[in-house]
């Protein structure tokens, strides 16, 4: 099993050929302003277009913690908004962050990228505004993705 390629980069510019899919962490409650996703938003107006579209709608879907879904933004490239974090600040009950949720939907990311035979590029999710801690969500990845030989590429900003 080889491990998960760290690179300098943007995400939103996954590097390589072939179908490749752009994971990253949403809130469940249906914000889209800060972190990652205003750099998605940049380069594409669908993923937020989607992603709120889905929360207005929850009443008839599967939005929640864990939940993915699946966003085609060009021929080869797909953007995965997993809800991954509990409301968006730190309080009480602690970070944003629900590793389990992060989980559930990196199994769903595998099953697609299995099926379209794609590979998976993504910041460190669920460790900005999230809260989360790598060295809690590296093995979920690894678990959940090389382990079935998905190809995975983690982008940390390059200043």
């Amino acid at each position: 099993m080889t491990g998960i390629a760290y690179v300098r980069g943007d995400a939103t510019t996954p590097a390589g050929k072939g179908v490749r899919i752009i994971a990253h962490v949403c809130n469940d409650l249906g914000g889209w302003g800060k972190g990652f996703v205003l750099a998605l938003s940049r380069r594409w107006p669908e993923p937020e277009a989607a992603y709120r579209r889905w929360h207005r709608e929850r009443a008839g879907n599967d939005f929640g913690l864990g939940a993915v879904q699946f966003v085609q933004v060009g021929p080869y490239l797909w953007v995965a908004n997993m809800v991954g974090q509990r409301g968006t600040r730190t309080g009480s009950k602690g970070v944003p962050v629900r590793y389990e949720a992060i989980d559930a939907a990196l199994a769903r990311v595998a099953g697609k990228a299995a099926e379209l035979g794609a590979s998976v590029h993504m910041p460190r999710i669920g460790c900005g505004l999230a809260g989360g801690k790598w060295s809690r969500v590296e093995p979920l990845i690894a678990a959940r993705l090389l382990a079935r030989g998905i190809p995975v590429t983690v982008y940390d900003h390059g200043d």
